[in-house]
Parts: structure tokens; C-alpha cells; sequence
């Protein structure tokens, strides 16, 4: 049943990131409207708009590093505080103490809400910076690069981590012929699986699925800005309005 599940996830999540790639879209456009982009003078040739691309096709990278190590640092700390309980608690490996499990919950929150406040502030901080600096050209690069490798990325990371969850499952259950001659749990080849399962999971429960918010996000937070950023040097930005004075 958790291998159907991951399967069936998968293919949702897909659907959900289609959605997130359509209303980014849609944003865009209104966000060309409002910042009264020419869409005959800018092309992928501007060096801006390029430039954009560029910085934009990272992003969903830098998100999804950021993330993954997050989910590495709480799993670590974690792993450190049932480490220390066992150590410290007479009877809890007998099973007669109970444990701290106040503890445990605790370090998961802080770190939920810790570990995300980098990652926010990328995707919060990217369009205004870019706006505010090089104009409103550069920022429809941004967009269009993070929408199309965000989407791509997305779509691997979904898939890939469900992929690799299920292998160890298949390994573990040995149901074929096949499952068997891999050599079962503490095989070489399951202790492979079990690494993958655990990049596996954080890609596709945490970083996957969070890059339709990065999508969306920056879309939404760029039509807003739109006329501050219009009114920046008529839309060219901070830095081309230094050296062109």
C-alpha cells in the first residue's frame, strides 16, 4: 500500500505542479501588462532579459539545496537526541522508562520553522532585489527561468524520490524472482536502496512539492511590485541608471 501511495503521489503531484507552471503563467502575463514590458524590444537576445534566465534557472537549485539540507540538519538532531535518551535514561532500552517525547516534537518544530526562514526569504527577497537593481526586464527573465526550471525540477524530484522509496520497499519484500536475487535486507544492493530512500524522501515530500510555492511566489510578488519597480528609473533599475549617468 505505501508503494501505491507513492506512486499515486507522484502522479498528483504532477497534476499540482502543472497547475502551479499554468497560474505562474498567467501571472506573468499580468505582470508584463503592469510593468509595461514591450514584448517587440524585449527578447531572449536582450542581455537583461538573458541575464535574467540565467539567475532564474538557479533559483529552484539553490531553493531545493537549501531545503535538503535542512531536512538533514533536523534529521541529525534528531538522531543525536534519541541517541542521548538512550543514554541517559535507565530502562528505556528495556522498554519499563518512557521517553521524552516532548523532546523529540520540539526539535521538530523549532527546525520547521528555523530551517525555512532561508529558503523564504530566497524566493521573497529575489524578485525585489532583482527589480529594484536591474529593472523590470531582468525580473521577466527571472521569472520565466524559474518558472521553466522549477517546473522540470519538480517533476524529477517527485518522481525520482517515489522511485527510490519503492525500490527499497521492492527489495525489502523480495515478492519476484528478481527482488530475491538483489539479496534482501543487508545486501549491498539494500543498503544502496536504503541511502536512496533517504535522499529520496526529503525530495519528494519537502523540496518537490515546495517549488510550486517558489513558482507561484515570485509571480505574485512581482505583480505586485510592478509599478515600484516601473517607477525605478522608468522600469531600467538602480545599477543600469548608475552607469548610464
Amino acid at each position: 500500500l505505501d508503494a501505491a501511495g507513492n506512486t499515486t503521489a507522484a502522479i498528483g503531484k504532477g497534476f499540482a505542479i502543472g497547475s502551479a507552471a499554468l497560474v505562474s503563467l498567467a501571472l506573468f502575463g499580468a505582470y508584463i501588462t503592469r510593468a509595461k514590458i514591450d514584448l517587440l524590444e524585449s527578447s531572449i537576445l536582450d542581455p537583461k532579459v538573458f541575464a535574467g534566465l540565467l539567475v532564474g534557472a538557479m533559483l529552484p537549485y539553490w531553493f531545493s539545496a537549501m531545503t535538503m539540507k535542512s531536512v538533514g540538519k533536523a534529521a541529525l538532531a534528531m538522531v543525536e537526541e534519541v541517541r542521548r535518551q538512550f543514554n541517559t535514561i535507565n530502562g528505556l532500552m528495556e522498554g519499563t522508562a518512557r521517553p521524552d517525547y516532548s523532546r523529540c516534537v520540539k526539535i521538530s518544530t523549532d527546525s520547521s520553522l528555523r530551517e525555512m526562514i532561508p529558503p523564504g526569504a530566497l524566493v521573497m527577497l529575489s524578485p525585489i532585489l532583482c527589480g529594484t537593481l536591474f529593472g523590470t526586464r531582468a525580473l521577466a527573465g527571472l521569472l520565466v527561468g524559474g518558472l521553466v526550471s522549477g517546473v522540470q525540477v519538480a517533476v524529477s524530484m517527485s518522481n525520482t524520490g517515489g522511485a527510490w522509496d519503492n525500490a527499497k520497499k521492492y527489495i525489502e519484500a523480495g515478492a519476484s524472482e528478481h527482488a530475491r536475487e538483489l539479496g534482501g535486507k543487508g545486501s549491498d544492493c539494500h543498503k544502496a536502496a536504503v541511502i536512496g530512500d533517504t535522499v529520496g524522501d526529503p525530495l519528494k515530500d519537502t523540496s518537490g512539492p515546495s517549488l510550486n510555492i517558489l513558482v507561484k511566489l515570485m509571480a505574485v510578488e512581482s505583480l505586485v511590485f510592478a509599478p515600484f519597480f516601473v517607477n525605478i528609473a522608468g522600469g531600467e533599475g538602480l545599477i543600469f541608471q548608475f552607469f548610464s549617468g
